[in-house]
């Protein structure tokens, strides 16, 4: 039996995604296997569509014709299909969500037993990476982003901000001289970043002025949640995201510091996804839970106690 929608729903995959091993994961086939619908589209058809090289692909111009109003009818049939699978109520099949690590460490992990249990049709791809992902091209249905938004393309829903935290053990403050101003930070011990040395400059407002503060000490690492756990051994000062120490400092592990001279603006944090006129159940279902969840955003809540500038 020929399966015209399988076909047209690759061929159009291919062109959107610029690519069989792109197109492959959000269609759940192998690129042998999109290759060999689209192949069979064109044999059916008696043209070529795609002219395909080692690199790239291209259309052709029976293919640009046939593009436009293939892409016109797998959208009807996906808004179809999603409208009817929100009859049903019950978001299925795989979600895949990526986010950086400290973010999937420190929020989601805790709450995504709740949203499977709450959907049992669903499978979850949980993809924590700080770089950042092609959605597109590795089939991403959402991605939690923090930072200003640089592709216009993609819906965002904002779900909150973040800022860094300067914060130490207590056991580190404990008998070591009071941290009255952002100057003493040069007479303390501060875990630093190996790699991306430009976060060793905390800055600060003092004296009504923005200023850098060049902070040193014996440790030295890559990524922000090693940093933490060392902290948290009192080996140091740090500087993290607030979504990162924000339990740490509600249980007393972690005291913040220096809150009265804090100079960032807020970072946005949004959930991203592709523009569609009807979204899949499944994303709007994560998109809710979400919200539901960080509205207010906890690590805002559990990140902002009295300032504290000394030794407890």
């Amino acid at each position: 039996m020929i399966d015209h929608a399988s076909e047209m729903s690759a061929f159009v995959r291919v062109v959107d995604s610029k690519g069989l091993s792109a197109a492959a994961p959000s269609l759940g086939l192998t690129p042998s296997a999109v290759s060999k619908l689209v192949t069979r589209l064109e044999t059916r058809l008696g043209v070529r569509l795609l002219q395909r090289t080692t690199r790239a692909i291209s259309l052709t111009e029976e293919g640009e014709a046939f593009y436009a109003t293939a892409r016109r009818i797998v959208g009807e049939i996906e808004t179809l299909e999603g409208q009817i699978s929100r009859r049903s109520g019950a978001p299925h099949g795989l979600l895949k969500v990526t986010t950086s690590l400290a973010f999937s460490t420190h929020q989601l992990a805790p709450v995504i037993a709740e949203f499977l249990e709450r959907y049992p049709l669903l499978q979850l791809e949980l993809m924590p990476t700080d770089r950042v992902v092609d959605m597109i091209e590795e089939g991403v249905d959402i991605a939690i982003r923090i930072g200003r938004l640089a592709d216009t393309s993609f819906m965002a829903r904002k779900i909150g901000e973040d800022v860094r935290l300067v914060c130490a053990s207590p056991s580190y403050l404990r008998n070591r001289r009071p941290l009255q101003r952002p100057e003493d930070l040069t007479r303390h011990s501060c875990i630093v970043s190996r790699d991306r040395t430009y976060l060793n400059r905390w800055p600060f407002r003092i004296d009504g002025e923005i200023r850098e503060i060049e902070v040193g000490g014996r440790v030295a690492v890559t990524e922000g949640e090693a940093q933490m756990r060392l902290a948290l051994q009192g080996l140091g000062i740090v500087r993290l995201t607030r979504l990162t120490v924000a339990s740490a400092i509600k249980n007393g592990e972690l005291v913040s510091l220096l809150e009265e001279f804090r100079a960032e603006q807020p970072i946005p944090i949004h959930a991203v996804y592709p523009h569609r006129r009807h979204l899949a159940p499944k994303v709007t279902a994560f998109i809710d839970f979400i919200l539901e969840k960080f509205t207010p955003p906890p690590w805002e809540v559990l990140g902002s106690p009295p300032s504290k500038s000394g030794n407890p």
